[in-house]
């Protein structure tokens, strides 16, 4: 028999970079995150509408792949799962509004910056924070 793995949360990236893609994934897996990464909102939203409880973080770029923004992914992850926790990024100024407890990151942002994120969601989720508030 194989020894079982601990539970880790789970992340959502959704970048269509596949640079960025990748760096993200794995910072969030040397935080001890299990990451579904998405090249756009539509497979996104799919990963939500099926796993949606399991998920505890998304990170999206704001332009993506497809016919669906961040920022309108950011307000459907919200409705599978008010309390995810989601980050969107972009190198221009966003122009839209989020959904309550929605953050904005200016790119470039800072390896750190996921880093401190997922240890903020992690700390939240195992009791030793407020959960939803990144």
């Amino acid at each position: 028999m194989g020894q079982s793995r601990p539970h880790r949360a789970k992340a959502l990236v959704v970048e269509d970079d596949p640079m960025q893609r990748e760096m993200i994934e794995l910072l969030l897996e040397e935080s001890e995150f299990d990451v579904i990464a998405c090249a756009s909102a539509e497979a996104a939203e799919l990963v939500l509408q099926g796993n949606g409880d399991n998920v505890v973080l998304m990170m999206t770029d704001v332009e993506l792949a497809g016919n669906m923004t961040g920022v309108e992914l950011a307000y459907a992850a919200k409705k599978y799962n008010p309390d995810l926790d989601v980050v969107v990024t972009s190198g221009r100024p966003l122009r839209q509004r989020l959904p309550d407890g929605a953050l904005f990151w200016a790119k470039p942002w800072a390896p750190l910056d996921v880093i401190r994120l997922a240890e903020m969601t992690a700390s939240a989720l195992s009791g030793r924070g407020p959960r939803g508030s990144l």
